[in-house]
């Protein structure tokens, strides 16, 4: 995990929900971490652990999560045990 990737896993763990992340850098911090991410239809995407799957839809137009999108991934995190 690089060091982009560690300001990203920390923007998505702190309270209050940050507005302004972005869904790239949280699809490479997936990737950096041991996720998949799958294309489903549309914008829906799955992002998969092991045993564990969540279905979001990538932002569109903007470019940031919507905060309900960040809590999800934070609970994933979570659930995986997942830290820097």
């Amino acid at each position: 995990m690089n060091s982009k990737q560690q300001k990203t896993f920390e923007s998505v763990l702190i309270n209050p929900v940050k507005k302004n992340i972005k869904w790239i850098d949280v699809a490479k911090l997936i990737i950096a971490v041991g996720g998949e991410l799958k294309q489903g239809d549309g914008s829906r995407i799955r992002i998969v652990f092991d045993d564990y799957s969540l279905n979001i839809h990538s932002p569109h137009p903007q470019k940031e999560l919507k905060p309900y999108q960040i809590r999800a991934i934070r609970t994933l995190f979570v659930e995986q045990g997942i830290e820097l």
